[in-house]
């Protein structure tokens, strides 16, 4: 039976429950919302769980006696229990840590059972899971992530911080270092971003991050506006004509961050992948002293000439993130005025490592290679500038753990080197 006509724009996903219908949609709610109706033959939609600005609404889980729903906001998730006995309900809250990101399973088929299994992980606290008991809130670790190598996160500092960008929009920045880093402008950091297709930049535990943060590197991750962080609207004011919102949003973070002590102008290396990589290469030439090195991974660097041409086979279906450049002349203007490739100038760059791959499809290699190119020929200073073409991977780099181990590797070398750590 058809729910809903299509509409374009408007999402829906309907669940049963106890001879109750559950509606998860859009519809008049651009961060979501959950309707509740006693029939499909005669829908009377009622509202469940209401809208709320910039907080996208997940879906729920059903027990017999519970109701389990996700929030995300500010670029945390939250999780909600609601006693359907007694109508109420609360926030699930198994951890004393500030950030981290929560997650539940069932235990068992059987809805009737007030156990689930609750996971979560931080920045700092590897992945752990819980036995968990929604009645009387008792928990068992069941499951913890083992470091070969050893660690203890009582090591580190995780800080979830708050700065204002270019426009006065609050933008959350999550920080991770070693206890004994000092924050007195001496250190180097690594500032991460992304801020492209509504991707939201999760805070969760990376094993590989503490190769930096071990010595003494702080590693900042900007969530910054075109992931949804902050609800659609933090995606929606990241592309198309509002795309230099994410620019300038890495910016004021790379700012915010030498301003209040965590690292100085020209110790920052920023890093990012793909359209992260169309970041780092419309931030550095921008504001290339603010850096020390840049990584890119297979970076979106040529974007005008691939948004010219429709016979690639992303182009036309990435037309709502970035415009259409061939067809409107608007766009055209806006996307020349940031494109990486377009906007290269006679000046000095930080150190740069680009990697590429020859069968990428999504990001072709020639773009890092006339990024690199015409960057060799511009730039001026004597700084590294580093090209690396793997031969046999596409996208996602090489395949097997060995491969993304020797990748993340060499990042983390050309920090080192242009860190002086070796």
């Amino acid at each position: 039976k058809l729910i809903n006509k299509r509409k374009r724009g408007i999402l829906y996903s309907v669940n049963s429950w106890n001879n109750k219908f559950y509606n998860h949609t859009n519809k008049d709610a651009e961060d979501f919302k959950i309707d509740i109706s006693d029939s499909l033959e005669n829908q009377n939609w009622k509202t469940f769980i209401p809208p709320k600005d910039e907080v996208l609404i997940g879906s729920c889980v059903f027990l017999q006696n519970w109701i389990i729903r996700s929030e995300t906001s500010n670029a945390l998730d939250k999780l909600f229990v609601r006693n359907i006995s007694l109508g109420t309900e609360e926030e699930l809250i198994f951890s004393d840590e500030k950030v981290y990101v929560p997650g539940i399973s069932l235990t068992q088929r059987d809805r009737n059972t007030d156990q689930i299994y609750v996971g979560y992980s931080s920045p700092k606290t590897p992945s752990r899971v819980y036995l968990y008991n929604l009645s009387n809130k008792l928990k068992k670790l069941v499951k913890e992530q083992e470091i070969p190598s050893g660690h203890n996160p009582n090591n580190y500092i995780v800080e979830r911080i708050e700065f204002k960008s270019h426009d006065g929009r609050l933008v959350p920045l999550t920080i991770t270092r070693h206890k004994e880093t000092k924050i007195d402008g001496s250190a180097n950091l690594l500032l991460y971003g992304y801020g492209s297709y509504g991707n939201s930049i999760s805070p969760s535990f990376s094993s590989t991050n503490f190769s930096l943060i071990d010595r003494k590197i702080i590693w900042a991750t900007a969530h910054i506006r075109g992931g949804m962080e902050k609800g659609m609207k933090w995606w929606k004011e990241g592309k198309l004509t509002n795309k230099k919102n994410t620019f300038e949003d890495y910016i004021y973070a790379a700012k915010f961050l030498i301003d209040n002590k965590y690292s100085s102008k020209g110790k920052i290396i920023g890093m990012g992948g793909s359209a992260g990589g169309l970041l780092m290469g419309a931030v550095i030439n921008k504001e290339p002293d603010l850096f020390l090195g840049i990584i890119m991974a297979v970076p979106f660097l040529d974007s005008l000439t691939t948004n010219l041409d429709h016979s690639l086979p992303l182009t036309v279906g990435e037309f709502d993130e970035f415009g259409n450049a061939k067809d409107n002349k608007n766009h055209f203007d806006y996307i020349f005025s940031y494109a990486p490739y377009n906007n290269i100038k006679k000046m000095d760059y930080p150190h740069i490592l680009i990697t590429t791959s020859l069968s990428d499809n999504r990001v072709l290699f020639d773009e890092p290679t006339k990024f690199t190119a015409k960057l060799r020929d511009f730039k001026t200073d004597n700084n590294l500038l580093l090209l690396k073409t793997e031969m046999n991977a596409g996208h996602g780099g090489k395949s097997g753990r060995d491969g993304a181990i020797e990748e993340i590797a060499l990042d983390y070398a050309f920090a080192l080197k242009i860190t002086k750590k070796i």
